[in-house]
């Protein structure tokens, strides 16, 4: 079904709006380090792997309950944002807290052609279905492996975890850290968990490794983390750059070949008008 006349010029006007990315993600960069960004402190020395966060999250979100017997380490999945695991570490067992980091600059938002996948200026990294077009470029950009498909529905989403935005935007915290009964999760400005991780490491210093994690991995994130062992031995990857991801395509967005850059949205400018013209039709046809 070809594009209707609209359709078409709504298509060249998306090529040129793909074609100003890189003025725009140098305009967010610049503008990132301006914004309080909110976040949550993950402290691994308090947590009990309890697994209290997942089953709020679910009931927050709607999924699934999670399962009561559950292995040590797990990944986050379509039906599961987050999870607790417990690692042997010199310490004994420590336990952490895995799901989206909500970057200060997101690889996933720099990559979605669609604009789908959005930084907010309280700090959460959110998914809008409906601007999607399901190139699940986020998951590959995302150096957590966080975003997930879901590939067995009929109406697949992308499920991470939002920071409960939704509770945000009322003034309530996010579920995990509102119920925490170890206060392991504590919620805040980003700049302030910041300050509180360090006094903690300062003031116990025989109960914590000497670093906050999440402060510069990958140009920062929402999530921050101290724990008493290095982070090597929970899991985490250590092995991030400090700068953001999406600053490294600064020099590609202005040296790369128009074509490019236009096929990506030309793709996405047909599909949308190729789907509005089956709903006109459908339509017609009631």
């Amino acid at each position: 079904m070809g594009l209707n006349r609209r359709g078409f010029f709504k298509l060249i006007g998306l090529a040129g709006a793909t074609l100003a990315l890189g003025d725009n993600a140098e305009a967010s960069r610049a503008g990132a380090s301006k914004i309080e960004y909110y976040g949550i402190l993950h402290d691994a020395a308090r947590c009990k792997g309890c697994r209290g966060c997942e089953f709020d999250c679910a009931e927050a979100h709607g999924l699934p309950e999670p399962e009561k017997k559950a292995p040590p380490v797990r990944k986050t999945d379509e039906l599961r944002n987050t999870v607790i695991n417990t690692f042997k570490t010199a310490k004994g067992e420590v336990s952490i807290k895995r799901q989206c980091m909500h970057c200060n600059e997101p690889a996933c938002v720099a990559a979605c052609l669609t604009k789908a996948m959005h930084k907010t200026v309280m700090g959460p990294v959110t998914w809008d279905g409906n601007k999607c077009m399901g190139c699940r470029y986020c998951m590959v950009s995302c150096p957590w492996d966080m975003p997930k498909f879901e590939y067995h529905s009929a109406n697949p989403k992308i499920q991470k975890c939002d920071m409960c935005f939704g509770r945000l935007k009322t003034g309530e915290p996010p579920a995990c850290a509102f119920n925490c009964p170890n206060d392991a999760l504590l919620y805040g400005k980003r700049r302030d968990l910041i300050r509180e991780a360090h006094r903690r490491i300062y003031e116990k210093p025989g109960l914590y490794y000497d670093h906050v994690y999440g402060e510069h991995e990958a140009g920062g994130t929402g999530w921050l983390y101290v724990s008493p062992v290095p982070f090597e031995q929970l899991g985490m990857n250590t092995a991030l750059q400090q700068a953001s991801y999406p600053a490294l395509t600064k020099g590609f967005l202005y040296s790369v070949p128009t074509i490019f850059v236009l096929v990506p949205a030309l793709l996405f400018g047909i599909q949308q008008a190729t789907h509005k013209d089956q709903s006109n039709g459908e339509e017609e046809d009631e």
